[in-house]
């Protein structure tokens, strides 16, 4: 057989070197307008830009950068939020506060959930389900880590009593709220009121209706906002919907674990300051963890200087984040 012949198919040609010189400047986008987003889904992010939802996609000033809802972004193109139309992200604004979390513990790689919040809002069911303790110790190592305020709300508190759950969690000084079938909001909705909260929690112990009942026409407003992917479920993304008398809540979908890969106990022992001083007495590289050597954060509880609950509680959520307690 003979050997087939080349053709111009064949031969890779590089392109002729234009005459426009490369260079690392990127346009300024002077004239972006500054939205929030709101939520996404396949690649289309969903802004309120005054008062208006526009549509927009990631442009190349971004294209490798996380977008997540919360964030405020400068956006150019069509930002008439008209039917069909598409702008484009071009730069995002500095961030005050951001949510992470990892796939796993062993993961070092940090995925943003929500950027600009300052409260965590921690749900959970007093029963069917029952509380998960562990779930709800990662999600406050994640609040401390990120700076944002925890709130413990425990919901369906008229098939059980709260009272053994709120004590597992009354020396932490964990703001908590609790909430029963047929009883009023308006405790939940006080401190929630003009602060942008971000809800998470467990499938099934009642997120949804919690913000249903918050957001009058919260099933509207998802349903209207989830039309950049059409056909999905909407509870499959996160997204921020304005609360009535000011304010904001994040609802995200339901969880079944929390990676902290990224957490460090130093960022733990940030929301004890009873304790904390007396890491700086300890050993290098100290875990804290109980029969540590000449452990200075021990050695506060000793001195009367913090209680033993308090330390109990920091080395619980230590063995959270380390996944010791899975």
């Amino acid at each position: 057989m003979s050997r087939r012949q080349l053709d111009e198919d064949d031969v890779r040609s590089r392109p002729t070197p234009g005459s426009r010189p490369r260079t690392r400047q990127r346009p300024k986008h002077a004239d972006a307008v500054v939205g929030t987003v709101v939520t996404f889904d396949r690649g289309r992010f969903t802004c309120l830009v005054e008062g208006r939802e526009v549509v927009a996609m990631r442009g190349g000033e971004v294209r490798r950068t996380p977008v997540v809802v919360g964030d405020r972004v400068g956006i150019v193109g069509d930002t008439s939020g008209a039917p069909g139309a598409l702008a484009r992200i071009v730069r995002i604004e500095p961030r005050t506060s951001v949510l992470h979390r990892t796939a796993d513990d062993t993961d070092p790689i940090e995925r943003p959930i929500v950027a600009n919040a300052d409260q965590l809002v921690i749900v959970v069911a007093i029963a069917d389900p029952p509380p998960r303790t562990r779930l709800v110790d990662r999600c406050l190592v994640a609040a401390y880590d990120a700076g944002l305020d925890p709130l413990l709300c425990v919901t369906k508190n008229d098939l059980a009593d709260p009272g053994p759950l709120l004590d597992t969690y009354a020396p932490l000084g964990v703001r908590v709220v609790t909430h029963g079938r047929g009883e009023s909001v308006s405790s939940v909705r006080d401190l929630l009121h003009d602060r942008v909260s971000v809800l998470v929690g467990h499938s099934g112990v009642g997120k949804s209706t919690l913000v249903n009942v918050l957001v009058p026409d919260a099933a509207r407003r998802t349903a209207e906002v989830s039309g950049v992917g059409k056909g999905r479920h909407t509870s499959v993304t996160a997204i921020a919907l304005p609360l009535p008398d000011g304010g904001w809540v994040v609802d995200t979908p339901g969880i079944r674990s929390f990676g902290l890969g990224h957490v460090t106990p130093a960022s733990v022992l940030r929301a004890f300051p009873d304790l904390a001083p007396g890491a700086e007495e300890c050993l290098p590289n100290c875990d804290h963890a109980e029969g540590a050597l000449h452990c200075g954060v021990a050695e506060r509880v000793s001195a009367g200087l913090a209680s033993p609950e308090r330390l109990d509680s920091y080395r619980r959520l230590l063995a959270a984040r380390s996944g010791e307690d899975d």
